[in-house]
């Protein structure tokens, strides 16, 4: 029986949980997630959990921070002043930002505090320093 390899294209379904149950991200109700191993779209340990899987297996996977999006970096967490900001805005917690870098490309951020000048800006991904679990099934594999 065909089983999953590297550069392989593979159809996933899947569904990625925190440690503490809480659903982050599903394939659920979509078409399931379609990739070739081995080009780095997804973090390291997804990938190297479909490693050996058979057509249409399903199994939960582990994936540590390591493997994931890695440790929060310090970093990427600023203070910012809020003169900066568009005059219309009005900052609150949990607001998405998109910065561009002086190479234009795009960093997504999250508003994290909100002082009286000022506002924290943190630019790590929301699931840096996490522990993942997904519960995998593949659906297709082409060589």
């Amino acid at each position: 029986m065909i089983q999953v390899k590297e550069n392989n294209t593979v159809k996933v379904h899947y569904t990625g949980k925190l440690s503490d149950g809480q659903i982050f991200d599903s394939s659920e109700g979509k078409e399931p997630l379609e990739f070739t191993l081995g080009q780095g779209r997804l973090i390291p340990g997804f990938e190297k959990g479909l490693i050996d899987m058979k057509l249409n297996e399903k199994k939960t996977i582990t994936v540590s921070k390591e493997e994931g999006y890695g440790e929060p970096r310090e970093e990427l967490i600023q203070e910012v002043q809020k003169s900066q900001l568009p005059p219309d805005m009005a900052p609150e917690v949990g607001m998405g930002l998109i910065s561009k870098t002086e190479d234009g490309q795009e960093m997504n951020l999250v508003i994290v505090e909100v002082k009286e000048e000022t506002i924290i800006i943190d630019g790590n991904h929301p699931l840096a320093g996490k522990e993942l679990v997904f519960d995998l099934e593949v659906v297709d594999i082409k060589e």
